[in-house]
């Protein structure tokens, strides 16, 4: 699959999606197309797929996207190169990638898409509100925002997994009580309440049932920032299509769907405890061991938006992350030592002044 090229019906320029407003925009002109409602695709889009049946009958079967990729020599990242592109920038890092290197690669398909809803002037102004809040931040970042291309719209690579799970459990339920303890203090007897814990063995089995599990598909972006730009509006993914994506990077995944399910099944396993927790009951838990077992497991890949920064500061490269639907902000941010070194001698001057003056 290649990413088409929709031209401008006034200029001929190529028309780019317009986030929020469900049309293809000339940036130009300002000509729209508006993009068809397909409520068919959309239904079909959200569709849960067979984890099992997949990976034993259907891999090499399911529908591929084979296009051209390039992976970036700096950071390692793997984009989609457009077709009338012969080179560009990397959108994580900024290292050039040049057309010369890309790949054939035969990847999943994503069967669904969360357009961009935030426009980039909105996300450049959380940006620059974001940066305006961060002390001791070096002039290269407080800079970042105004630069050109400051900011790229990226679709991510996502999974999602539902299963449902039954676990069986060996623990214990500690049951508090209370004692009087008789003490001493400055020689004269006191008594106080004091609680202490029984712990009595506890075994059992919990079902817990888990509905779109989200892992990032994506190794380039910093785990915790990704997830931590949550929640997403999946109800109002809508089938892939090209229009989607016009003017944006598409991102290849780099986590496969089973190292995605094994991500999904630690993220499960803290719900599981917390059901246990329940089951087992008292004042206090402790879970000894628990072997949990998943069922029924389906999964959807599926791209997510995010307005994403990357700049080069010392030998590190640095970014920020705007949700792509809510405006939900992340972002890696360093300190100038320069600004932090300037803070410390002011300090100590104005303390210097203060005994100064106090001495006379």
């Amino acid at each position: 699959m290649t990413t088409k090229n929709y031209p401008c019906k006034s200029c001929g320029a190529k028309l780019e999606y317009a986030p929020g407003q469900h049309a293809l925009q000339c940036p130009y002109c300002g000509s729209k197309n508006e993009i068809p409602e397909d409520k068919e695709a959309t239904v079909a889009a959200v569709e849960e797929l067979d984890y099992q049946a997949y990976l034993a009958e259907q891999a090499g079967n399911e529908p591929m996207l084979a296009s051209q990729h390039v992976k970036c020599t700096g950071c390692g990242a793997e984009s989609q190169l457009a077709a009338n592109l012969v080179s560009d920038r990397c959108p994580f890092c900024a290292v050039p990638l040049i057309a010369a290197n890309a790949y054939s690669a035969r990847k999943i398909r994503p069967k669904a898409i969360a357009p961009f809803d935030i426009k980039e002037s909105d996300a450049r102004s959380k940006f620059a509100n974001w940066i305006t809040g961060l002390w001791f931040a070096p002039n290269a970042l407080k800079q970042a925002y105004r630069a050109e291309r400051g900011l790229k719209g990226i679709y991510t690579p996502y999974w999602t997994y539902d299963a449902d799970s039954d676990t069986t459990y060996q623990g214990q339920r500690g049951v508090d009580y209370t004692v009087t303890e008789n003490y001493t203090e400055n020689g004269e007897t006191k008594s106080r309440q004091v609680t202490r814990t029984n712990w009595y063995p506890a075994v059992g089995a919990v079902q817990v049932s888990f509905d779109d599990v989200l892992v990032v598909g994506s190794k380039t972006l910093p785990t915790s920032y990704a997830e931590n730009l949550a929640p997403w509006r999946l109800e109002k993914l809508q089938g892939y299509r090209d229009d989607y994506v016009s003017g944006f990077t598409v991102e290849a995944y780099q986590v496969g769907l089973e190292p995605g399910f094994v991500d999904a099944q630690g993220k499960m396993e803290g719900e599981i405890r917390n059901a246990i927790c329940r089951d087992i009951g008292g004042d206090h838990q402790r879970i000894i061991a628990m072997q949990p077992r998943y069922s029924n497991i389906s999964f959807k890949h599926i791209l997510l938006p995010i307005w994403l920064s990357s700049y080069k500061y010392g030998d590190k490269t640095y970014r920020f992350l705007v949700n792509g639907q809510t405006g939900q902000v992340q972002g890696e941010r360093p300190y100038s030592a320069w600004k932090i070194a300037g803070a410390v001698l002011l300090a100590i001057a104005v303390v210097v002044v203060i005994a100064m003056l106090n001495h006379k």
